[in-house]
């Protein structure tokens, strides 16, 4: 049998983003994006939160990542988070018509708007929309 033998990767277990101010993050992504919370430890200064079985860690020394947050209904998504206080970068728009289903059913479109949180991580909305 190869070492290697039914080795294979399952999904993503925990992405890290750079938290500038933690109280700040947390309030942040528990109030403002309804992020559900899982703990805080400080020191040495980490906070979690639960995305559907993925882990999002907020600690100060993690390099910056862009992350994509799916929606349901960027608009929808837009306007609730607009009325919460986030400033978009971008408006809601097309980023990939996926005609041949690369990343989905076919004839979809891809739509992202892109907005910062407190600790100037660059973030965004994503949702899938048919196209007629």
């Amino acid at each position: 049998m190869r070492a290697d033998e039914g080795f294979h990767i399952e999904r993503i277990h925990q992405v890290a983003q750079r938290a500038t101010n933690l109280d700040e993050s947390v309030a942040f992504y528990r109030d403002v994006l309804g992020l559900k919370f899982i703990a805080s430890f400080d020191p040495p200064g980490f906070a979690f939160f639960d995305l559907d079985g993925t882990r999002l860690l907020l600690e100060g020394p993690a390099s910056s990542a862009l992350l994509y947050l799916r929606v349901p209904d960027i608009q929808v998504a837009y306007e609730a988070l607009s009325a919460r206080g986030v400033t978009f970068e971008t408006d809601p728009h097309v980023v990939f018509k996926d005609d041949d289903g690369q990343f989905g059913p076919a004839r979809e479109e891809e739509w992202m708007a892109f907005f910062r949180d407190p600790s100037d991580n660059l973030m965004a909305i994503a949702s899938r929309e048919r196209t007629t």
